[in-house]
């Protein structure tokens, strides 16, 4: 019989592993069952992207669900932007079935309670691990209904509503959607407004034949740049494969950074809400935290990832939040990412503007920081343990919120443990950018000697 790796796609806040090795039908039924039990709602909101495994594994889990005698609302084919919306218009605990920017091999699933509340390891998430493992095997015949309904209208108009749509100009856009949902995203929300727009692979294809759906990587943001130097575009979005996240290139063809464009929002937000506080993650540049002030904002540092920024959010009051890895939450969002939201701000911000992009983003690139590096080490966490001990020892202050932080005034990194991949995540951010690659090679160093 199947069971379930609990370690191995129990992630600190989804459910996410390699189909069907060690993500299948069989355990999805019982995923289901359990967040049934778990929710303890009438009905469940469920989609899923454009990965071919998502069809059975999501009628799967809404067997497992149903089992238990609580309807299904299948939205079929979305972002997970748009499950969230869902999950706060419907009121109901929602499941998203994606790996986001993982390789086609994997697939995963997203959990919220009504209104778009957060599950994690620390709200429920190894609860619901722990009842699928016991309900395994048990195929209790579904005695709930499962209905399909469109939210697409109702959720168009909601995310129109964060801007002034009669304020956009004419603009140029082009967007790499990878082959993603935001090839169903990006037409849909942009329709009839007064933008020209050119679709990079709007075809949906969870075996990414163009390239992977993962903008954070510099390497698959090459052909949105070549795109928006060859049409003249005004911005370039690039989207990942479930649409939530979103980066952005200028007109020329430069990235905007996760942490710039945090800061240009939290600026436009703060302007029309003043003294409201705005949340950013560990690894945000110190630009973020120096602008909420500019702005008369009261800024609060989290950890990384949707489920904690989220319970901040819901305990501060917070009107947005910001995450370098182009995450963007929105209190008027059910606390929720969206990559649409915010490539519509950014629009607006463009419209009202007179100068292009590139300009309109310097006053918010004040320090040189080095991006993601990645490593593969045997033990991420028992090598960040070794780091934390040595700095210690040399008499440097650590934080440990998340990983391992460390600032030395000039310069700072942060050192993480992937939660989906055996991997160390490495920021490193200074006044320069000599500087900071003289650090980066410093903490590289150090990670290879623990």
């Amino acid at each position: 019989m199947t069971s379930v790796d609990t370690d191995a796609i129990f992630k600190a806040y989804d459910v996410r592993g390699t189909y069907p090795d060690q993500l299948d039908e069989v355990i999805a039924r019982a995923v289901g069952a359990a967040f049934a039990r778990f929710a303890r709602s009438a009905r469940l909101v469920i989609a899923r992207d454009m990965r071919e495994s998502g069809v059975s594994l999501s009628a799967a889990f809404s067997d497992g669900v149903r089992g238990e005698g609580v309807e299904v609302v299948d939205l079929g084919l979305a972002s997970t932007d748009l499950l969230y919306f869902a999950s706060g218009f419907l009121d109901a605990p929602g499941a998203m079935f994606t790996a986001s920017h993982n390789p086609a091999r994997y697939n995963g699933i997203k959990l919220c309670l009504a209104g778009a509340r957060p599950v994690g390891v620390e709200s429920g998430l190894l609860d619901i691990a722990a009842d699928a493992q016991g309900l395994l095997g048990l195929d209790a015949e579904p005695c709930a209904d499962r209905v399909e309904r469109d939210l697409w209208p109702d959720w168009i108009a909601h995310v129109h509503s964060f801007i002034d749509v009669t304020a956009l100009r004419p603009l140029r856009i082009v967007a790499d959607v990878a082959n993603g949902m935001g090839g169903l995203v990006a037409p849909r929300v942009f329709a009839g407004l007064p933008v020209e727009l050119d679709v990079l692979y709007p075809e949906l294809d969870g075996n990414f034949p163009n390239h992977p759906a993962d903008p954070l990587n510099p390497a698959n943001l090459v052909d949105l740049q070549r795109r928006v130097l060859e049409t003249g575009a005004d911005i370039g979005l690039a989207f990942d494969g479930d649409a939530d996240r979103v980066f952005v290139v200028d007109e020329r063809a430069q990235p905007v950074s996760g942490s710039t464009t945090t800061a240009m929002v939290a600026a436009a937000l703060l302007d029309r809400h003043p003294g409201a506080t705005v949340l950013y993650n560990l690894i945000c540049s110190k630009t973020v935290p120096e602008v909420i002030a500019e702005h008369g904002g009261v800024g609060v540092r989290t950890r990384v990832g949707h489920s904690y920024i989220k319970q901040v959010m819901a305990e501060t009051g917070a009107i947005f939040g910001g995450e370098h890895s182009g995450h963007y939450y929105y209190r008027d969002n059910y606390r929720a990412d969206s990559g649409i939201i915010t490539a519509l701000i950014m629009l607006e911000l463009l419209s009202r503007s007179d100068v292009p992009l590139s300009a309109l983003q310097a006053p918010f690139q004040r320090y040189a920081a080095s991006g993601e590096r990645n490593t593969e080490v045997a033990d991420p966490a028992g090598t960040v343990r070794a780091v934390a001990t040595r700095l210690r020892d040399e008499g440097v202050a650590v934080d440990e919120m998340d990983g391992l932080s460390a600032d030395f005034g000039s310069w700072w990194f942060n050192l993480r443990p992937s939660n989906t991949e055996p991997l160390l995540r490495l920021n490193v951010e200074a006044r320069d950018e000599t500087s900071c690659a003289r650090h980066v090679d410093e903490v590289v160093a150090m990670i290879k000697e623990a």
